[in-house]
Order: C-alpha cells, then sequence, then structure tokens
C-alpha cells in the first residue's frame, strides 16, 4: 500500500489541514499518517485561537511514523513558526525523504497568520530547496515572491522567482484571482488558472470558475491530492492533472455547512471510481 504523511495542521471543523490531507490521502487509495504541528480553534468563519506544537514533539511524531510505517511522499501544510520549519527539514534530510510537496500556509482565507515572517524565511531558504513541488496561491506566491501579482506575466515572474529560491517545480494556485484568457484581470468572468513552472516552460491549467463560496479547505486538498499521486509512481503533470480533476470534484459535491466559508465534501457520490 503506497503511504503519504502529512505534516500539517488541525482544523476543528475538519475542513482543512490535517483532517482534510488524511481523507483525500485514503479517498486516493494511499494510507495517511500525520505529524501534527499546531491545533487550531477554527469553523467556516475563520481561525479564532491556535496552539503551537513544540518543534521536539513535532520531529517525535515524524520519527514514530517513519521509521516504522516509512512514507512514499510528503506533504507539508501549517508549519507555524520557524522551529517548526528548521525541524522539518532536520527530518527530511534525517530520513532521506523524497517526493515532498510543500503547501506554504501562510495565511487563512479569512486573512490569520498561520506562519511567522521569520518561518516564511525559513520556508524559502531551508524547506523549498528541499521539496519536488511548491503549491502556493496567489496571496502566498506574493509574499515568496515579493512582488504583486495582477495578471498572467506577473504569475510568471512570481514563478521564476520561487524556482530561483531552490524548487524543482512550482504550481501557483489560480483560485484567488480572476485572470482572462488574455492575460488580465477581470472582476466578474474568467476561468481558474493553475500555473506550472518546471525552470524549462510553463504549463495553464484552465477551468471554468465554479460558482460557490464552499471552498474552506480546498487548498490542503489540492495539495495532498498531488503527493498522492506522485506517491502511487505517476509524474508531476499526470498528478497535478488528477489532483486538479479531485478537487473539481470535490468542490462540486461540496457542503454550505456553517455561517462562512462551506467545506470541501467528501461523499460515496463524488469519491465514486477515485480509488
Amino acid at each position: 500500500m503506497y503511504k503519504v504523511l502529512t505534516i500539517a495542521g488541525s482544523d476543528s471543523c475538519c475542513g482543512a489541514g490535517v483532517q482534510a490531507d488524511l481523507k483525500t490521502i485514503n479517498a486516493l487509495g494511499a494510507y495517511g499518517t500525520c505529524a501534527v504541528t499546531a491545533i487550531t480553534v477554527q469553523n467556516t468563519l475563520g481561525v479564532s485561537s491556535v496552539l503551537a506544537v513544540p518543534a521536539p514533539f513535532v520531529a517525535q511524531q515524524i520519527d514514530a511514523v517513519v521509521s516504522d510505517i516509512g512514507t512514499d511522499a510528503v506533504k507539508t501544510g501549517m508549519l507555524m513558526n520557524e522551529e517548526v520549519v528548521e525541524i522539518v527539514c532536520e527530518m527530511v534530510k534525517k530520513h532521506k525523504l523524497k517526493k515532498m510537496v510543500v503547501d506554504p500556509v501562510i495565511k487563512s482565507h479569512k486573512g490569520e497568520r498561520l506562519l511567522s515572517q521569520e518561518g516564511v524565511n525559513k520556508l524559502r531558504s531551508e524547506l523549498i530547496p528541499l521539496s519536488c513541488l511548491v503549491t502556493p496561491n496567489i496571496p502566498e506566491a506574493e509574499v515568496l515572491a515579493d512582488r504583486k501579482i495582477k495578471n498572467l506575466s506577473d504569475t510568471k515572474d512570481a514563478a521564476r522567482a520561487i524556482l530561483e529560491q531552490g524548487a524543482a517545480n512550482v504550481l501557483i494556485k489560480g483560485g484567488h484571482r480572476k485572470i482572462r484568457g488574455d492575460g488580465s484581470d477581470d472582476a466578474s468572468t474568467g476561468e481558474v488558472i493553475d500555473m506550472f513552472y518546471d525552470g524549462k516552460s510553463f504549463q495553464h491549467f484552465r477551468d471554468k470558475r465554479l460558482n460557490t463560496d464552499n471552498v474552506h479547505g480546498t487548498g490542503c486538498i489540492y495539495s495532498a491530492a498531488i503527493a498522492t499521486e506522485l506517491a502511487k509512481g505517476n509524474d508531476m503533470i499526470s498528478s497535478i492533472t488528477i489532483a486538479r480533476e479531485f478537487i473539481i470534484k470535490i468542490i462540486k459535491g461540496s457542503a454550505a455547512l456553517g455561517k462562512g466559508y462551506g467545506l470541501a465534501n467528501f461523499t460515496p457520490q463524488n469519491m465514486e471510481g477515485n480509488c
């Protein structure tokens, strides 16, 4: 059985973080293990409190599962602070972990800070160079690349900047911005355009934007799905393509639970045929 380790925070409403990652890994036919980096108090309205897990305890979790069960791929999410980022880097090197997808969770959908500035700096300098893929959304790419993204040309520049930090591949997710096919911003129409860059060429993944606010946790699910497909031995483009199809299916089956951004919904109907 293929195994995937997620290193991320816990979400009390189970729409994002470790809970969403494990549901995704299981739905795609692999076995998920986890190392929890933080415990959040949150719901669909936002994050109201965060309790950081001490970095040495994060390391112990990683040691425990990798030394016993092993893993075929790794996905990182919310890492909280510089100390946790550093200990994750140490564990990746110690256990010679490959196929690591870094989802650089910096802020929540509502803007709550989930990674300190020192953590961002450490992510850039030490964790990104260990990754096989970095999957920022538009706001995260702006932070990592230290530039504004207003169109597809800006997105390419940001991808180049992130790759120069040592990433093997970059996938900038376009769900936070509506960009038309001609490269200009559009506030009312447009596609979701994810841009992939491997240092040689760009590839665009395009789909019609879905008219829903039930998107809580979709970034976590997307990156976890990519990691799972990489664990199975699929190449990078195939893994992204399968993961993208999976997240679209999840969003279409999403549930308007709570009073804020609804939750991605794992049901027997939208899971059929994924394993």
